[in-house]
């Protein structure tokens, strides 16, 4: 059987490979090349960095399908201190995986648009206001699949705070990240204007403490030989 500090350095790599993508995917691409307030701006941004745009898509299907992988890596660490609560975290994490490709096809309904396929269709204007629906659309299909990206959590940082193989504090970070999505969440969907708020931007530091924490720990530090009685 391998032994924890292998099948903690395994789940280490993959959650790298998550973390990194999603990054690329979620932030650095959406910064550069979407404009909320300025269709105009969004659309001649993604018009003249289409390969961006492409590789944000890309990016984005290589997390989803590691993070497929990822729980199923956890759990095979994990479920020695709860199996219980190891195949929660698996089956959470894991639902969010078809939302995630589903939604991305959004993204691909952009590039139908900005490249002109509707042309006789869509005034410029059109094709402006329906480049910024479909970017709204993914937005909010990123909004829903954080409830699973949130919800995975609880059951992860019970385990590794339970686990006495791994840092109890980013078990607790795990926990309070889980809350952080599930606020955002509910704040985003029944206040107006609620990400205007500075504090939301707050919410995210304790999930993204945590999810980094581990990663670097499990790749670099590894896991003790031994497990913790549930």
């Amino acid at each position: 059987m391998a032994s924890n500090k292998k099948k903690a350095r395994i789940a280490g790599l993959l959650y790298l490979v998550v973390v990194l993508t999603g990054f690329f995917s979620l932030a650095y691409v959406p910064s550069k090349l979407i404009f909320w307030d300025n269709p105009t701006e969004t659309f001649n941004a993604i018009k003249a960095s289409q390969t961006l745009f492409r590789f944000g898509i890309v990016s984005g299907i290589i997390c989803y399908i590691f993070f497929l992988m990822l729980p199923v890596a956890l759990y095979k660490l994990l479920a020695p201190v709860n199996e219980l609560y190891a195949k929660l975290m698996v089956l959470l994490a894991i639902i969010s995986v078809p939302v995630s490709f589903l939604n991305i096809q959004n993204k691909f309904s952009v590039l139908s648009l900005i490249n002109g396929e509707n042309d006789t269709v869509f005034t410029n204007e059109q094709l402006q206001s329906q480049v910024m629906f479909y970017l709204n659309q993914y937005d909010n299909g990123i909004l829903m699949v954080s409830i699973f990206w949130g919800l995975w959590l609880f059951p992860f940082g019970y385990l590794v705070y339970k686990s006495g193989f791994l840092p109890t504090i980013f078990g607790v970070l795990l926990i309070m990240g889980c809350f952080g999505y599930l606020i955002n969440f509910f704040g985003n969907t029944l206040i107006p204007g609620y990400s205007d708020f500075g504090f939301s931007k707050y919410i995210r530091i304790p999930s993204a403490l945590g999810e980094i924490g581990i990663c670097l720990w499990l790749l670099i530090i590894g896991a003790k030989e031994k497990t913790a009685l549930t």
